[in-house]
């Protein structure tokens, strides 16, 4: 089988496929201050880098999301995800709170997928 790397810079890929899997690297936000606006920002960046690997959101298998703050991040987060998601296709979850690469970001996420 052949692997494939997107968005690849010498450090990380931004998605590896293999087979039928797509495993994306850690999203991070773009300008968004709160934990809503940022998972906002975070899914749709998921949303494209699944269509470009063949994928999409209704085909994850796995995410892992780290936030800032669970205390005082996790509703908010929490409440865009259950939105962005179809329903009956939510996929397996863990939500840990991380000290992230940057000050301002306060939520990132990675997910594997299926492709359709």
């Amino acid at each position: 089988m052949t692997i494939e790397r997107l968005h690849s810079i010498p450090r990380l890929s931004g998605a590896v496929t293999f087979g039928d899997l797509v495993f994306l690297s850690g999203q991070v936000p773009g300008e968004a201050l709160d934990a809503g606006g940022q998972t906002r920002e975070v899914l749709a960046k998921i949303d494209a880098l699944l269509a470009e690997a063949g994928s999409d959101k209704d085909h994850l298998l796995s995410a892992t999301i780290y936030l800032k703050n669970i205390d005082e991040d996790f509703a908010a987060m929490n409440e865009v995800w259950s939105d962005w998601l179809s329903p009956g296709q939510a996929p397996t979850r863990t939500t840990v709170q991380a000290e992230l690469a940057r000050p301002q970001v306060l939520v990132e996420i990675t997910v594997i997928a299926a492709r359709s």
